[in-house]
């Protein structure tokens, strides 16, 4: 895909998580996100932000990554499935998008791992036959919450996948490679069951996300980054507070399984999709949006703002859940967004001054 292309491409994906993060204002009851022509997102929220934003996003990288014309498809198409979700496309006209995206995504998953096969990228493949999956629940019984478990286990074992091949350089440990195996199997076998609806599957699900806690903590590279500066510290205070949050969701599903609404429930999502996904998104971005858009690394010290803004907010989003706060809650889900927001916002500040300064001193980045 040429550059007007992916920017276009780019472009609507942002679009996607702003309207997916109304979406998600709107289900906390926030009547100041009913504005005009958006009444009717809220029951979106989950399927705007995994399929519509995260999904699309990786489909994006993925196809980058693999250099081949069709693969395109993917993002594009997802996208495509979310804004027939915000223009009210008629059911299944979005579902269906969503799902011919996974596919394509996946077959571009199966010939990573022809490619290169390992782990890593078994792990990765996965990941993608869990994505179609959730789409397939969510058509058949016409609800997200059968879904929700498949779509957890996409997005977990992606990131997984990730960092089982960086884990690659450093020292050889023996447990290194089964312990992952085994995480990954648990994940997989337990997001599938309880997306099927089988009664243990989340007890499951939740072991295996308890089990990828230790081996982040034991295995991961930020145990060395961490002792770093600058970006790659950055990255790993990013991760290790993700991680924190991932072990959590498994105490918390492990305790008290998945309802379908609630506080628990509120809980149990938010600790996954907000503490874990979203701060892998803060710590790769920076890392990431170079390779995809052909700039330099947007990092500054500044970033640690919005990344103190999401936990602290999701701190109190819990605090809220579990306490019975109303109030907390919905303070905590507002400040979540504005997280998000205020991390997109200094990212492409960033980006502009170091083009500018660039210009003035060509060679020296921002400091």
């Amino acid at each position: 895909m040429m550059g007007a292309g992916r920017a276009v491409l780019a472009s609507m994906t942002a679009a996607t998580l702003l309207a997916g993060l109304l979406a998600g204002l709107q289900r906390l009851g926030l009547e100041a996100a009913f504005v005009p022509g958006t009444d009717l997102w809220g029951p979106h929220h989950g399927a705007l932000m995994v399929s519509g934003f995260f999904g699309t996003v990786i489909g994006f990288e993925r196809a980058a990554a693999l250099d081949r014309g069709w693969v395109w498809a993917a993002p594009t198409l997802t996208v495509a499935g979310a804004w027939g979700l915000l223009f009210s496309l008629a059911s299944p006209g979005p579902e269906i998008l969503f799902l011919m995206g996974s596919l394509v995504f996946l077959a571009g998953a199966i010939l990573s791992l022809r490619r290169r096969p390992g782990l890593d990228t078994a792990a990765l493949a996965a990941a993608a036959a869990a994505w179609p999956t959730g789409i397939i629940a969510w058509i058949a019984t016409g609800l997200i919450l059968p879904a929700v478990p498949a779509w957890a286990t996409f997005l977990i074992l992606t990131i997984a996948g990730e960092r089982v091949e960086l884990s690659r350089f450093l020292p050889p440990h023996p447990a290194r490679g089964p312990a992952a195996a085994l995480v990954a199997v648990a994940l997989l076998a337990g997001g599938l069951a309880a997306a099927a609806g089988v009664a243990d599957g989340i007890a499951l699900f939740s072991l295996g996300l308890l089990g990828l806690t230790l081996w982040l903590f034991r295995f991961d590279v930020i145990r060395h980054t961490l002792r770093q500066r600058g970006l790659p510290r950055y990255s790993a205070v990013c991760l290790a507070g993700g991680y924190l949050w991932l072990g959590f969701a498994g105490a918390i599903g492990l305790a008290f399984g998945l309802p379908d609404g609630g506080p628990v429930y509120d809980t149990l999502l938010h600790s996954l999709f907000v503490g874990f996904v979203f701060a892998m998104v803060f710590g790769h971005m920076p890392i990431i949006l170079p390779a995809l858009l052909g700039i330099g690394s947007p990092y500054h010290p500044v970033l640690y703002l919005p990344l103190l803004l999401l936990q602290t907010s999701l701190l109190a989003r819990i605090a809220g859940d579990l306490g019975g706060r109303d109030d907390l809650r919905r303070l905590g889900g507002t400040l979540n967004g504005a997280a998000v927001l205020l991390f997109l916002a200094t990212t492409a500040l960033i980006v502009v001054l170091q083009r500018q300064h660039r210009r003035l001193d060509p060679g020296r980045g921002l400091e």
